[in-house]
């Protein structure tokens, strides 16, 4: 099975495959060993001992040139330059530039948090709590991948209701220059989400 590493570069670990740009490319088991590692550590320098020590093993204690010759190999078979996506860096060792795929998610805020109270409810009722929600009203969109809304949401939540007496869960939002603040307040204790406006999250 195939995993990306970074923008158009997959590797499948159990058949030592690389793909690039949807093209498959044969390797050699010590240049996918080298590719794999560099990879699994990516934007992070490896010095030239460690890479020979996991990729070759302790029996190579001293590189003579081995590491340059299968990278150089690499970089011909997959058509890389010397500087990306593994780039030398002289007198250290090797580093793998990784670029980050960013995936963008409109969700409809109102329908979100209506799906995700309705989700806790039994916890809240339980719990003697009466649900407020009241969010900026020309706000209707916000871009941020769900799932990760909804952690920490749930995070929040269950670090709230263990201590939590009855009272009132208010779910209230505010727009400013660069953040749209989703906050959560449960009897006067506030915990704020900043969700940046531009902007990875």
């Amino acid at each position: 099975m195939y995993i990306s590493v970074t923008n158009g570069l997959e590797i499948d670990r159990a058949e030592r495959l690389l793909r690039q740009n949807g093209k498959e490319v044969r390797l050699t088991s010590l240049e996918f060993g080298l590719l794999e590692y560099l990879a699994s550590r990516p934007n992070t320098v490896c010095p030239r001992d460690e890479i020979l020590d996991h990729v070759w093993g302790p029996r190579f204690r001293y590189d003579t040139g081995t590491i340059d010759v299968h990278l150089n190999a690499l970089r011909r078979k997959a058509g890389w330059s010397s500087k990306s996506p593994i780039e030398t860096i002289r007198g250290v060792g090797l580093i793998f530039r990784a670029k980050r795929e960013v995936a963008h998610y409109t969700i409809d805020l109102q329908s979100f948090l209506a799906e995700w109270l309705h989700s806790h409810e039994p916890e809240t009722r339980n719990a003697g709590l009466v649900v407020q929600m009241h969010l900026t009203p020309f706000v209707n969109e916000i871009t941020i991948e769900p799932e990760a809304l909804k952690r920490m949401l749930d995070n929040i939540l269950a670090a709230l209701l263990p201590a939590t007496h009855p009272g009132v869960l208010r779910l209230s939002s505010k727009l400013t220059m660069q953040h749209f603040i989703l906050s959560l307040d449960l009897n006067g204790t506030t915990n704020e989400l900043r969700i940046p406006i531009y902007g990875d999250f």
